[in-house]
C-alpha cells in the first residue's frame, strides 16, 4: 500500500521539473505550498499565472535556516529541488553553488527533522556520476566532481544520506538523468537547438556535438518523483530515475531539425565548450533498482517529447522569454 501525501512543500518550484511538479501534484489533488526564490519583482518564474485553489506561493531562500524551518511547518512531504544547476556558471562562481547546494539541502534536512516531516525527496543529478565508467549507471558507480556544481551536488547527497544514518531522516535521494521539455531553461542542449532554429537562425551556435545523454521527458521525471513519495521502504536509498537509452548530441540536433523541418547548419562555439577534464562524455542510466521499487517507467519515446517541446516553443509568447543569441551560462 502506498503512503499518502496531503500537503506537500516544494522547493525550487518556481524552476523548470519544480513548476511541472506543481503541476503532477496539483493534478493529484495535492494541497501544494510552492517555494519561488524571493526577489524584489515578486516574480514567481515558472508558477506566474497558476492559481489553483491548492497551491501556496512563498517566496524566499533556501540558504536561509530559519526560513527552512518556517516553509517546512504543516507539511508531509517535501521535495526539495532548489539548486543552482548551471555547469558553465559554477567554473566561477562556485561559492553561491556550495551555499545553496549543499548548505540549503543542510538547512532543509534539518528542518524535515526538526518538525517530523515523514518523506524528503532530495533532488540529485546524474552529473553526480561523471563520464560513465560502465553502462548503464547504476546507483554504485562512482562518484566523479567533474565541475564544481556537481561536486556541491555529491556534498549535498552526502549531507542528506548522513540525515537518514545518523538521525533516521525519512529522506530519498531521487537522481534524474537529462530531464528536457517545455520550459527548460536555454542552458541546455534542447532548448538552445531549438530556440534558435525558431528564431530564424541560419546557423546555430552549439558546444560539444560527441558526447552521449539519456534524455528523460520532463513528465516522466516528474512521475519519478511522486512515486518515490508514495513509495514505502525506500527511505535512504539513492535512486536513478533514467530511460536506459542514451544518445549523443549530434542525433539529437538531427533528430530536431528534421521535426522542425530545417535544414540549418551548425558551429562550435568555444565558450561553450567545457574544459577538457569537466566534460561528461557519456550518460546512460540503470533504471531497474525504480522499476523494481515503484514500477515506474519512461512513458515519453524522446521522439514525441521533443515533438512536445518543439511545439511549446513555437509559441511566440513562450519563444519570446527566451534570448536565442545570446549563451545563457
Amino acid at each position: 500500500m502506498s503512503r499518502q501525501i496531503k500537503h506537500a512543500l516544494v522547493t525550487g518550484a518556481d524552476g523548470f521539473i519544480g513548476s511541472h511538479l506543481v503541476d503532477l501534484l496539483l493534478a493529484e489533488g495535492i494541497k501544494v505550498r510552492a517555494l519561488a526564490q524571493y526577489n524584489s519583482f515578486n516574480n514567481w518564474g515558472w508558477l506566474e499565472g497558476n492559481s489553483h485553489e491548492n497551491l501556496e506561493v512563498v517566496c524566499g531562500d533556501v540558504r536561509d535556516a530559519a526560513f527552512c524551518r518556517h516553509i517546512s511547518q504543516g507539511v508531509d512531504t517535501i521535495f526539495h529541488l532548489a539548486a543552482l544547476i548551471a555547469i558553465p556558471y559554477s567554473y566561477v562562481a562556485p561559492e553561491s553553488y556550495v551555499d545553496t547546494n549543499v548548505t540549503g539541502t543542510l538547512n532543509m534536512c534539518q528542518a524535515a527533522r526538526d518538525l517530523g516531516v515523514e518523506r524528503l525527496i532530495v533532488t540529485s543529478t546524474s552529473e553526480v556520476y561523471g563520464t560513465a565508467q560502465y553502462v548503464p549507471i547504476d546507483e554504485l558507480h562512482p562518484r566523479q566532481p567533474q565541475s564544481p556544481y556537481s561536486a556541491t551536488k555529491i556534498g549535498a547527497d552526502a549531507i542528506a544520506k548522513s540525515f537518514y544514518n545518523a538521525f533516521g531522516l525519512p529522506v530519498v535521494i531521487a537522481r534524474p538523468f537529462n530531464t528536457y521539455g517545455p520550459r527548460q531553461s536555454a542552458r541546455a542542449i534542447i532548448p538552445t537547438i531549438i530556440s534558435q532554429i525558431a528564431a530564424g537562425a541560419d546557423e546555430i551556435k552549439v558546444g560539444d556535438l560527441t558526447p552521449t545523454r539519456d534524455f528523460n521527458f520532463v513528465e516522466d521525471t516528474c512521475r519519478g518523483f511522486l512515486a518515490l513519495a508514495r513509495a514505502e521502504g525506500v527511505e535512504g536509498e539513492e535512486i536513478n530515475i533514467a530511460t536506459g537509452t542514451e544518445v549523443t548530441m549530434k542525433e539529437t540536433l538531427e533528430t530536431i531539425a528534421r521535426i522542425m523541418n530545417s535544414d540549418v547548419r551548425y558551429v562550435v562555439d568555444p565558450q561553450r565548450l567545457r574544459p577538457s577534464k569537466s566534460e561528461v562524455f557519456r550518460l546512460c542510466g540503470d533504471n531497474r533498482k525504480i522499476q523494481s521499487l515503484t514500477g515506474w517507467h519512461p512513458q515519453v519515446t524522446l521522439e514525441e517529447g521533443l515533438r512536445r517541446t518543439i511545439e511549446w516553443f513555437l509559441n511566440p509568447a513562450n519563444l519570446a522569454k527566451y534570448k536565442a543569441g545570446i549563451y545563457n551560462r
